[in-house]
């Protein structure tokens, strides 16, 4: 027997926040998130998003136990100002039972159709800073700190339930080469010189503050014609500041400014985390703490997680100032290998970006899509 509950309280939270614990448990590519992280994202009152978002958590059952969870999802910005009429689900795992899945997509289309939504998509999360797509490829690949896991079933049960792809995300690996290139060396002093532009060095986290904001425009300056693409809110960026300052590190960002000392591009790289976060297993204190900080002094993998370029800037090479700052910094800490954020198979230009470090594609999602 199946059934699908509602959570209605912090308890049931809880449950539906530790059950992928269970389902991918001695799994050595899942990397499980921060319990209490994922407690406050979920949570209505902690989450700023929910100015401007609903959402509803199921758990499914079969005989007692729980098999599934579902995030069902209103983003109203991507509906009434992007015209978006969209039905949003996340948080999605399950166990290989098709029924089980039916069930947990069958509730949330009945959502979107008493909201008068037209389509419904997933798995995504609350915005596109978030989480999203099930995996197609890459399965014996570590998951990151910024993507889901999933088994080969899920995308087998969406596509059995008439559910078509939507958007599709490629991942690619490269081998970090033992010093920046004469081409973009060169490359780099030219369009520093002819643009006036100059790098921004921090040395302490505090240093980073002042220009998190206009980050935060650059990146809905570089991301807005994408079609996943949802702008991302002032109040949601001392969310994202809470959530991830952690683990940043000041001379893993890379800032280019113009004459008038105002920021033009950035990029964000991190050592991994992937191997911290499984010997964490989803908790911070007591012995959580001491893998994360060992990884950000001693690793030998990064990931590429964040990139803006203002688009008066895009297109003339100021790219090559960044990844010569982050080829240096990888041969200075040691990073041999890397690897990139999901990126819409479509954006090519930013896949152009990765062509000196001899990019492998080894990984790739999709949300996928059914009509009301």
């Amino acid at each position: 027997m199946i059934e699908v509950r509602a959570v209605n309280t912090k308890k049931d939270l809880k449950k539906f926040v530790l059950f992928p614990f269970e389902l991918y448990k001695n799994n050595p590519y899942w990397v499980p998130p921060i319990i209490a992280e994922e407690m406050e994202t979920l949570d209505t009152e902690r989450n700023p998003v929910f100015k401007n978002a609903e959402a509803q958590y199921f758990l499914a059952y079969k005989n007692g136990k729980i098999a599934g969870r579902i995030a069902v999802i209103v983003n109203h910005i991507e509906i009434q100002e992007q015209n978006k009429s969209k039905l949003r689900f996340g948080w999605f795992d399950v166990i290989d039972d098709l029924e089980v899945t039916k069930k947990l997509l069958d509730t949330a289309a009945k959502i979107g159709r008493e909201k008068k939504l037209s389509y419904m998509e997933g798995p995504v999360g609350f915005t596109n800073m978030e989480k999203a797509g099930v995996l197609t490829m890459g399965f014996e690949q570590r998951s990151t700190m910024i993507t889901w896991y999933h088994y080969p079933y899920y995308a087998q049960h969406f596509e059995a339930l008439g559910f078509e792809k939507q958007a599709t995300w490629v991942e690619f690996k490269m081998d970090i080469l033992p010093k920046a290139s004469d081409k973009v060396v060169k490359f780099s002093k030219l369009i520093k010189e002819r643009y006036g532009l100059s790098v921004l060095k921090f040395g302490h986290k505090k240093e980073i503050l002042p220009y998190v904001d206009r980050m935060f425009e650059l990146l809905n300056q570089t991301y807005s014609s994408l079609q996943t693409f949802v702008p991302i809110q002032p109040y949601q960026v001392a969310h994202y500041k809470e959530k991830y300052f952690k683990f940043i590190q000041p001379e893993y960002i890379t800032c280019v400014q113009d004459q008038n000392k105002q920021l033009v591009a950035f990029a964000i790289v991190m050592p991994s985390f992937s191997k911290a976060l499984q010997k964490a297993k989803g908790r911070i204190f007591p012995f959580g703490w001491y893998h994360i900080m060992r990884a950000q002094r001693k690793n030998d993998q990064a990931a590429f997680y964040l990139i803006g370029i203002n688009p008066e800037y895009q297109g003339k090479g100021v790219t090559a100032i960044i990844f010569e700052e982050i080829q240096n910094l990888f041969n200075r800490k040691g990073i041999v290998f890397g690897e990139t954020n999901p990126e819409l198979k479509e954006n090519t230009a930013v896949q152009r970006l990765w062509k000196d470090f001899n990019p492998v594609q080894h990984k790739e999602r999709s949300t996928y899509k059914k009509d009301l």
